[in-house]
């Protein structure tokens, strides 16, 4: 079912349509290699997601800096892993990933097909909890920039989804109304139930195949936003 009066359209930037999982795990392949660390990569990263999740959900909520979390997720995976790298080594790994994210750009499928068909009928924004330094690059990168008439970065205002300010912010920034808007994202907590603490419709990306009991609208790939917009 198509909604009515929608003008604005915010999209999540990380697992929503960037692939942050692909292209991370291509980085840390780089940046191992380079840094001659001996490490199963597969085990490396089945640690490593679960302890980013955790160290993001921290610094979301304003509970760590960037730095820790940065040097923390590292160090906490190699514990994980049994593999003992120094406290220089993961300094040294987490400023290379930061440096060679962006090298790789691989976006989700249909990506670039359905922001071409929703901007010839919306105005399009990022929400992003992101690095400033990366969120950027990853946008211009991957050459879907042009797309979004309004970037919104919880670090470059000190305030990161789901607090209610973050989306307020955008709002404005957008020049928009919450009743004229909908807010798409992976992120059930920030992205979802953040936007509906503000009163904007929503579209839960199911892209890890959760499937949470919830009445939101829910989509496994971005083709399925033509349904409903």
């Amino acid at each position: 079912m198509k909604i009515n009066g929608i003008t604005d359209v915010f999209f999540d930037l990380d697992h929503t349509l960037w692939d942050f999982d692909k292209n991370s795990e291509l980085t840390f392949d780089k940046i191992f290699k380079m840094n001659a660390i001996n490490i199963n990569l597969k085990e490396f990263l089945s640690h490593y997601r679960d302890i980013n999740f955790q160290y993001w959900k921290l610094y979301r909520d304003a509970e760590i800096k960037k730095e820790v979390l940065r040097f923390g997720r590292l160090k906490d995976t190699f514990t994980a892993t049994n593999v003992h790298v120094d406290d220089a080594m993961i300094e040294k790994l987490s400023n290379d990933y930061i440096t060679y994210l962006t090298d790789n750009n691989y976006l989700f499928e249909n990506t670039i097909e359905i922001l071409d068909y929703l901007s010839l009928k919306y105005n399009l924004h990022i929400i992003s909890n992101g690095f400033e330094e990366v969120q950027y690059r990853k946008l211009t990168k991957s050459n879907i920039h042009h797309y979004f008439k309004t970037i919104t970065n919880g670090e470059d205002i000190g305030i990161k989804k789901p607090h209610p300010q973050i989306f307020h912010y955008a709002l404005e920034k957008a020049q928009t109304e919450v009743t004229r808007s909908i807010m798409i994202g992976d992120g059930y907590e920030a992205d979802i139930e953040g936007a509906l603490n503000v009163g904007m419709d929503v579209i839960y990306f199911d892209t890890n195949n959760m499937k949470n009991e919830t009445t939101v609208k829910q989509i496994k790939g971005l083709i399925e936003l033509k349904k409903y917009l």
